[in-house]
């Protein structure tokens, strides 16, 4: 079980409704700790249950992602009584986010965004061929990382904190859904780009045609429930 002895030398770097993460050092490397602690709302028992089942699902689709050759960080140890993920930190790394609304201003970079929206189309692709529906997908979630000696930027997903396994094309739909919506309101007047990251994700994935139908329904249903309010 983790010490808290360990916590108290941990710097905490943000708290949410379900998690805390801390940065710390785990044998001799620099380590991103995530602790689910005990909702009092819910009965003990119930919670637990849930509280554990998140955590084993959160490890699987990130182990499942890094065998399937997607970037994401490594797991070093699982502590399934303390209910603590310790994680790879991806040091020298910055969000997707950044990047592109530092990006979006400077016309000479425009093809490198287009270039990037490809990229991410093709990972996501490969992530839902591999059935991992990842719950959360903004571009705060993906990290560029610079790979020495190569001169591109490696993309890494984190935060799968809501993923799950699932080879459903409605949850796959619903996952690019999440993107679309939160790639939208964060970065204005991209529409065009987010069309050139599906048409990547269509050319890409083995199975893209049912879910971008099932996008479509999805979206269908957005639109009618804001016009009803």
């Amino acid at each position: 079980m983790a010490d808290p002895e360990f916590f108290r030398g941990a710097q905490l770097l943000k708290q949410g409704a379900e998690a805390r993460l801390y940065r710390a050092r785990f044998l001799g490397k620099p380590t991103i700790v995530k602790e689910r602690f005990p909702k009092c709302y819910r009965h003990p028992v119930l919670d637990e249950k849930l509280t554990h089942r998140r955590t084993v699902q959160e490890v699987r689709s990130i182990l499942r992602c890094r065998r399937a050759g997607i970037s994401a960080p490594v797991v070093y140890f699982v502590d399934y009584k303390s209910h603590c993920i310790f994680l790879e930190e991806i040091v020298g790394s910055s969000t997707v986010r950044d990047y592109i609304s530092s990006t979006q201003s400077k016309s000479c970079k425009e093809r490198e965004l287009e270039h990037l929206a490809e990229h991410i189309g093709q990972i996501l692709a490969k992530m839902h061929d591999e059935d991992v529906i990842h719950g959360d997908l903004t571009t705060s979630n993906m990290l560029l990382r610079c790979v020495l000696n190569v001169g591109e930027s490696e993309l890494i997903l984190i935060d799968f904190g809501l993923s799950y396994i699932s080879a459903l094309p409605e949850d796959k739909g619903v996952d690019l859904y999440v993107l679309e919506k939160a790639f939208l309101s964060t970065h204005p007047n991209t529409e065009e780009l987010f069309e050139k990251l599906l048409k990547s994700y269509a050319a890409s994935s083995k199975r893209s045609s049912a879910v971008i139908k099932k996008l479509d329904e999805v979206r269908l249903r957005g639109r009618k429930r804001s016009m009803v309010g």
